[in-house]
């Protein structure tokens, strides 16, 4: 009998646990379909507006037109061919702006001196539009890869320096501390106290950071580009008025940014994954 309760007494707290399993597993799977039925219902008030305004392709395609387009461009290797290069300028300039912007950022955390010297000048650095400086750029590298690459780093660098200084210095004192006691060495305290503690805020700036490179790219490609989705766009709506193509054009640059959001949310997973 006393073994029957105890039994009982420990097979009691299962029931809730599994409850809650259950409802984690439901509320996963219906965040999981909220994605294709938000773009099934964007797809379907689209098309309504299409059919209701009457409205010529030129001004507003339907999606089955932009669709028919997108087929278009793929087959025919057009959208590859900008879009690798659109591409190749946002990871480039994406990697040098992080790669100066985090080590500017770390050593200016260690010197607070220096930072009070230099912030101004960041500051005004960074209330320039960068749609005025792209032309400067243009004018003195070319209209090749480099001027398109300076200018996706320029406008990823401020996001991640500020992250980068905030995150060095979020670090706790008392782990700081404890590897002075330990007698640590200064890579010691770089790779196990300030790297991990300054991971979670860093990424906020990467991930602003591969979105904004994207946007600097496009910037770039208007000024003058013969190859890129921004030469696409101007190509688009230049005398042709091809409105489909432009919408193609929008998409894969929206698509493109999504998925290098992504990258950077899986890799803040599994690099912050004891946060959580």
């Amino acid at each position: 009998m006393l073994s029957n309760e105890t039994h009982l007494q420990e097979r009691a707290p299962q029931r809730p646990l599994v409850e809650k399993r259950w409802w984690e597993t439901l509320k996963l799977r219906w965040e999981w379909a909220t994605l294709p039925l938000g773009l099934l219902v964007l797809l379907a008030s689209w098309q309504l507006v299409v059919v209701v305004g009457d409205y010529p392709e030129f001004v507003l395609p339907s999606p089955m037109a932009v669709a028919a387009k997108f087929v278009t461009a793929i087959w025919s290797g057009l959208l590859w061919r900008h879009l690798r290069v659109t591409l190749a300028e946002t990871l480039l300039g994406f990697m040098l702006g992080f790669l100066t912007a985090t080590l500017m950022g770390y050593w200016l955390a260690k010197r607070p001196v220096a930072e009070r010297l230099i912030a101004p000048w960041l500051v005004a650095m960074q209330a320039v539009p960068v749609v005025a400086v792209a032309p400067l750029l243009v004018i003195w590298f070319g209209f090749g890869l480099t001027s398109k690459v300076l200018v996706c780093a320029l406008i990823v660098f401020f996001p991640v320096l500020i992250n980068t200084i905030v995150g060095v210095r979020s670090v706790d004192r008392d782990w700081l501390e404890l590897m002075t006691v330990l007698r640590a060495s200064r890579w010691q305290r770089f790779r196990l106290v300030e790297v991990p503690a300054a991971l979670p805020v860093l990424f906020g700036g990467i991930k602003l950071g591969v979105t904004l490179a994207v946007v600097g790219a496009v910037v770039g490609e208007f000024v003058g580009a013969r190859e890129g989705l921004g030469a696409l766009i101007n190509i688009a709506r230049g005398g042709l008025y091809d409105t489909p193509l432009l919408f193609v054009a929008l998409l894969s640059l929206a698509g493109m940014a999504l998925a290098l959001y992504g990258i950077v949310v899986f890799l803040e997973q599994r690099l912050v994954r004891w946060q959580r």
